[in-house]
């Protein structure tokens, strides 16, 4: 089926949805104008009330025979006379109120009255009574007395014009007006279900076809299990015959989860990319609605279009959104409910044989409603994580595709440096490190670059204009070297990479940075985990060791040891008291992490006490460090104070007593050897960067000598962050 031809059916398919919006603009249309006449007309005959003044015929012979008249006006068409009393004539009304003709010099022509309060007030009246005689007679009585009178022609109009221009007219003007009311709106993007009164219920997908999505499984690297899973759908949609000779059906649908930023999205355009099919993309937010109903509407609506155009996909991003678990708190009638229950109502009717496939994103299963993910349904649940060491090289990869890079980065060492990162954040680390090379004045990403951008995210960037006293230097220095020493002195510690006790954005007057291993990313031991929280603690331990005082630039560092301390207890079983009894789950996996506790408050508060007894050892052990190793601290803080910024390799020469200035590499760490590149799965590495630039030219910033002066980075690592400065 050629695309010209689904571009038609779908158009054809909108047709009942288009003829039921116009009938609706136009009854809209019509009950307006009918208001709006009715409600015109009432006010002109109120307000004509209000200022007329009916007299019975009699007592207008009274007055033209008593010379009270002055002028006589006929309205054919109601068969009423209009009189004009004489200055000077008095009308009393039935409450006693006296009106006097009147002309002014200043040009009013009217009544004065007396007011409750003596005031003499001004107004407008109009006298009519209803004409009985003919007008031959009464002519004939005006002439008798010299009344002067005429008679007003107004031109017939016929019934028909008259329903023209009183309907017609106001109907075609309100139905421009809403026509393009409603073009203005789908212009800015809708207002919701108030963007259009026809097409509230209409499903907003956008339909990408291939050449528009231009995206396929080499734009996406570092989640090659996820992509062997999506595999066999992208064949079934090649070669469906296959399948149904041996009787197999292909799953409906399939549920993309995985934290924030790791390409749930992009991997579903991939696919529809890899099948050359068409691409449905709706969020989920995009079904509710403040009008109950219009949710299910639009599920409705979206798979009658996606069934015209199969075999395609059908993308729901977000679907937590509508798919929540329903319970009593949500009521019958509720919107969310309904479109859920029109979702799986939908799903069950897909023809297997027509090649419509589901596809959903969430970071947050756990909330899902259980017949959405039941067999039949969203049959599989694919989990793209983050990526691991090999994931992350391709990743970077792909992302440094179009940057021209220098003869010195290392993406290896650079996907060392952030374990734990997503290809979002890849991505946004390679273009900070493009730009920062374009804020140097070169035409080349370096090394420096990547590892800065890294940093940058890390720490943000460093406040030049902060002015620190020497003691206060003195005290964020032996709190940044007392991490360090712990580090370096602990056994199942992660390596030092760089110490500054430069302040920064983000709140740090200092911070130390450990790099990573890569084999201990998901795994960790109990002597590991004790590592780190003693690692936290040896920037207060040094603050109390040789300072003798302590401050709130340790607030970071004791959070974090808590966290890992509590977590210790209440999850890894990893107390003597508890042992290996949970007290508490995961709440939101791949979001923040965070856990609820599943035990009794008597339970947690004994929780508390393990944690604070894991707490204090590790702090005696970060004191019982720092005291033994005082003397090389003194010299690393003295040569630290010197330089501001030093490396782990820095300080490893001053311990063992060599010339710090003779380390060469800027990037070097604690790591005695460092170990060789060990890709998880090796030769998997997707070779995607088929257009890397590596350039070789001698780097020059522009001006000379009044360049500005390179910036002295500290490299890698994704590590730890152990901050000096008030939170």
């Amino acid at each position: 089926m050629d695309q010209n031809d689904n571009k038609n059916k779908r158009n054809g398919g909108k047709g009942g949805g288009s003829w039921r919006g116009v009938l609706q603009l136009v009854c809209w249309a019509l009950l307006l104008t009918i208001v709006i006449s009715y409600a015109s007309t009432y006010m002109s005959s109120a307000g004509r009330q209000a200022s007329s003044v009916e007299v019975e015929y009699s007592v207008f012979r009274d007055m033209v025979t008593g010379d009270s008249v002055e002028k006589v006006e006929f309205d054919n068409n109601e068969r009423i006379l209009h009189i004009r009393p004489k200055e000077g004539y008095v009308y009393t009304a039935g409450d006693g109120t006296a009106y006097t003709r009147v002309r002014t010099r200043d040009g009013f022509d009217g009544y004065t009255y007396l007011d409750p309060a003596g005031q003499e007030r001004q107004i407008h009246l109009e006298f009519f009574t209803v004409q009985i005689q003919s007008n031959d007679a009464v002519a004939e009585f005006l002439n008798e007395y010299g009344v002067d009178f005429n008679q007003n022609y107004q031109a017939q109009i016929s019934p028909l014009m008259a329903f023209l221009l009183e309907y017609m007219l106001p109907f075609v003007i309100l139905i421009l007006v809403f026509s393009l009311m409603m073009r203005w709106l789908a212009s800015k993007g809708g207002m919701g279900g108030m963007g259009g009164i026809g097409g509230v219920g209409k499903a907003n997908a956008k339909v990408y076809m291939e050449k528009q999505t231009g995206v396929t499984f080499q734009d996406v690297a570092g989640q090659d299990e996820a992509k062997e899973s999506l595999t066999e759908i992208i064949d079934f949609l090649h070669n469906p015959g296959k399948y149904t000779e041996i009787g197999a059906k292909l799953p409906k649908g399939a549920l993309l989860v995985g934290p924030p930023g790791t390409g749930k999205t992009l991997l579903a355009k991939a696919v529809a990319g890899e099948a050359n099919v068409p691409f449905f993309s709706i969020s989920g937010s995009d079904f509710v609605e403040m009008f109950v109903g219009v949710g299910a509407s639009r599920v409705r609506d979206l798979f009658k279009e996606a069934s015209k155009v199969a075999p395609c996909i059908v993308f729901i991003d977000e679907v937590d959104t509508i798919g929540k678990s329903r319970d009593n708190r949500m009521g019958g009638n509720d919107e969310r409910e309904q479109t859920l229950n029109q979702l799986l109502a939908e799903m069950d009717g897909f023809d297997p044989t027509k090649g419509v496939i589901l596809l959903a994103a969430t970071n947050r299963p756990e909330v899902l409603d259980q017949a959405l993910l039941r067999p039949g349904r969203l049959d599989r649940r694919i989990t793209i994580d983050r990526p691991n060491l090999a994931g992350r090289v391709a990743t970077l990869q792909v992302h440094t595709r179009n940057i021209k890079l220098g003869e010195d980065v290392d993406l290896k060492k650079v996907a060392l440096a952030t374990a734990g990162c997503v290809g979002a954040d890849l991505a946004n680390l390679v273009n900070e490190a493009a730009l920062r090379a374009v804020r140097k004045g070169r035409k080349l990403v370096t090394q420096e670059d990547m590892l800065a951008a890294f940093e940058l995210v890390i720490a943000g960037t460093e406040k030049k204009g902060s002015v620190l006293t020497e003691f206060e230097k003195k005290l964020v220095a032996y709190h940044e070297v007392g991490h360090a020493m712990v580090a370096y002195k602990q056994k199942n510690s992660e390596p030092v990479q760089k110490i500054t006790i430069v302040p920064h954005t983000q709140g740090s007057l200092g911070y130390t940075l450990l790099m990573p291993e890569e084999d201990k990313t998901e795994l960790r031991t109990k002597d590991e985990l004790m590592a780190k929280i003693t690692v936290s603690m040896g920037g207060r331990a040094a603050e109390e060791v040789v300072m003798d005082t302590m401050t709130n630039g340790a607030s970071q560092d004791i959070q974090d040891a808590t966290n890992v301390a509590r977590n210790m207890v209440a999850m890894f079983g990893m107390s003597e008291e508890f042992g290996m009894m949970a007290l508490a789950s995961k709440r939101n996996q791949y979001l923040d992490g965070g856990y609820g506790m599943d035990c009794a408050q008597d339970t947690a508060a004994r929780m508390d006490k393990a944690v604070k007894v894991l707490l204090d050892e590790c702090y005696k052990t970060a004191v019982k460090v720092i005291r033994e190793n005082r003397e090389d601290m003194d010299k690393v803080v003295a040569y630290l104070l010197e330089k501001e910024t030093i490396t782990g390799g820095e300080m490893v020469a001053i311990i063992e007593g060599r010339d710090p200035a003779l380390v060469e590499n800027p990037y070097a760490s604690t790591q005695s050897a460092e170990e060789g590149f060990r890709p998880s799965v090796p030769g998997m590495i997707e070779p995607a960067a088929k257009k890397v630039h590596m350039i070789s030219q001698k780097i020059e910033a522009p001006g000379g000598s009044d360049a500005p002066e390179e910036e002295k980075p500290g490299e890698d690592p994704a590590a730890e962050e152990s901050g000096s400065g008030e939170e």
